[in-house]
Parts: structure tokens; C-alpha cells; sequence
């Protein structure tokens, strides 16, 4: 089988992950004691998962539920559905011409979801990524919360970035290749590493603000 390294199946493997970064930075621990047990974020895989991540881009959390629930009200949010769906059905439920050209798009890409669960990330970014409306970001999202993946990051995210200044005292803001680089120190827990920044985020924004 090819290797995709630990699944994150439970909170256990949060706690254990943790308690993994914690021992090799000192920064890390100095953060837990701010921040408490890190969320377990765990959310299931599917066409389901990447749809709702195309329909959060770029919108307020309450713009984004609340198109998720005309969606979910109107039956939308299956690969059929919105394959067959007019545009104008799908702009009723709030989505913006782009927004449904990248739906229309994730349902004919035909992704093989059960065979994503197994596939490498670099091969996954990759496949992910060919679909138009996803980028790496989201593929790293998707690869950290709905599969589980215990050593992947999203250094492209600002909020990892922000976060990862203030724990450790950067003059600047990391970029996402200098923060990717970073994290390879915190391999092979570095989804943790990522909940455990953002749970610090907020730490650092309630005491500091954004710069």
C-alpha cells in the first residue's frame, strides 16, 4: 500500500501529537498552556466536503451557511444534483457565476473518493488541484480535517502565519514557502502543529491584534 503516514482517528492523537510538538519546541508548550487541549476538527470526506470548501471561498462564515442551507434545502449538494441543476437554480441558492462553474466542475472531475483515502499527498494536492475552483490551500484542508492526515500543513493560510509570527517573535510575517519550510521541523505531527497555531491565534489576536 502506498504510504500515507498516521490517520488523526480520535482526540487521543490529538492529545498524543501534542504532547509530541510540545516536547521539541518549548514555544509549542508555552502555547498549550495558553490555549488548552487542541479541537479534534475531524469532518467526513466526499463530494460533499470540497462543495461546501468552494462555497466558503471568499464569503463571511454567515454568507457561507446560510448559502450551504438553501443548498442543503433545495437538494443540491450531490454530484448528480448539481450536475443537472440550471444556473439559474444554483444562483437562487446564492452561488455567484464562478462559484457554480467550479460546482459544475467538481462534479464532472468524477473523483474517486474511497481511493483519495490512500493516496500520497503530494499525488493528492495534485489531483485535488486539477479541478477548477480548488487550490492548494483547500487541498490541504480537505486532506487535514476530512481524511484525517496527521503530517500535513496549509502554509499558504494567513492565520498559520500570523500566528506562527507572534509564537516566534519574526520580524515579519512568514511567507508560505519560508513557513512550509519551518514546519518540517514538526513533521510527522504537523496537522497538530496547524491546529495547535490556529488555536493560538486567537490567543495572539485577542492579546495583540492583527498587524
Amino acid at each position: 500500500m502506498r504510504e500515507i503516514g498516521r490517520i488523526i482517528e480520535g482526540q487521543e492523537c490529538v492529545a498524543e501529537g501534542a504532547a509530541w510538538l510540545a516536547a521539541r519546541e518549548p514555544r509549542f508548550a508555552v502555547a498549550l498552556t495558553q490555549t488548552g487541549p487542541l479541537p479534534l476538527r475531524l469532518r467526513k470526506d466526499g463530494f460533499e466536503a470540497l462543495l461546501s470548501a468552494i462555497v466558503s471561498q471568499q464569503v463571511s462564515v454567515a454568507s457561507a451557511t446560510a448559502i450551504w442551507a438553501r443548498l442543503k434545502a433545495a437538494r443540491l449538494t450531490g454530484p448528480r444534483k448539481i450536475g443537472w441543476a440550471s444556473e439559474e437554480d444554483l444562483r437562487g441558492c446564492g452561488l455567484s457565476r464562478p462559484k457554480i462553474r467550479y460546482a459544475k466542475a467538481l462534479a464532472a472531475a468524477r473523483l474517486d473518493y474511497a481511493a483519495l483515502r490512500e493516496t500520497p499527498e503530494a499525488e493528492l494536492v495534485a489531483l485535488l488541484t486539477d479541478v477548477p475552483g480548488i487550490g492548494r490551500w483547500t487541498a490541504e484542508i480537505y486532506a487535514m480535517f476530512s481524511l484525517g492526515r496527521a503530517d500535513v500543513f496549509a502554509p499558504g493560510d494567513l492565520a498559520l502565519q500570523e500566528s506562527a509570527r507572534v509564537l516566534f517573535a519574526l520580524d515579519g510575517r512568514p511567507s508560505e514557502a519560508a513557513l512550509r519550510e519551518m514546519a518540517e521541523a514538526w513533521s510527522p505531527w504537523r496537522s497538530v502543529a496547524a491546529r495547535l497555531l490556529w488555536a493560538y491565534y486567537r490567543v495572539a489576536t485577542t492579546r495583540e491584534g492583527i498587524r
